[in-house]
């Protein structure tokens, strides 16, 4: 097979599961990266550098969709038939829904009155809730092979991922007023 054709695990010889060892990942990355990368191909015909390159893009490609939960579930479902419109579909649970709302009232009023503390205990509950969705996502990919109930785990890591974010921005924005 064309190694340009394989998918993101099969270039990296991994199995394809969510439960990915970080540090067999970057091993292997490295290990590609060290038999394609351009710099290795520099006295080659012009061919052979367009395809180091090539296939170097690829694999950076892969090790960033694999290094990182939220693209590597989301390319799982990919693989497996099940697209799980990350974009458009922004269903949630209704419990989901109201921590939420609770989330942000907390984040405004913690911003409003430079409670940094009180930003350390809502992302220490973030992290509570990001590590339970993912154990979650890893069940339904790997054990269950649930790719439907995976992509609605996508969309809620996701969520949890961009709200840290959030979080992180006002506890820096309080932190500078300080």
């Amino acid at each position: 097979m064309n190694a340009l054709k394989k998918n993101h695990f099969e270039l990296f010889s991994l199995k394809p599961v969510f439960a990915l060892e970080r540090s067999q990942l970057d091993e292997v990355y490295r290990r590609v990266m060290t038999a394609v990368h351009p710099d290795r191909y520099t006295g080659t015909s012009a061919a052979e550098q367009r395809l180091a390159q090539q296939l170097s893009a690829q694999a950076n490609e892969a090790y960033r969709t694999l290094a990182e939960p939220v693209a590597r579930g989301r390319y799982l479902c990919e693989i497996n038939g099940v697209d799980p419109q990350i974009e458009s579909n922004t269903a949630m649970p209704a419990d989901f829904l109201m921590r939420q709302l609770e989330w942000r009232e907390r984040l405004e009023e913690a911003t409003q009155a430079r409670d940094r503390s009180a930003l350390e205990e809502l992302g220490a509950e973030l992290a509570g809730l990001r590590d339970e969705i993912t154990t979650k996502l890893a069940h339904a990919l790997d054990a269950e092979h649930d790719y439907h109930g995976a992509a609605d785990l996508v969309r809620q890591l996701l969520f949890v991922d961009r709200f840290a974010t959030e979080l992180e921005r006002a506890d820096e924005s309080i932190a500078a007023l300080a």
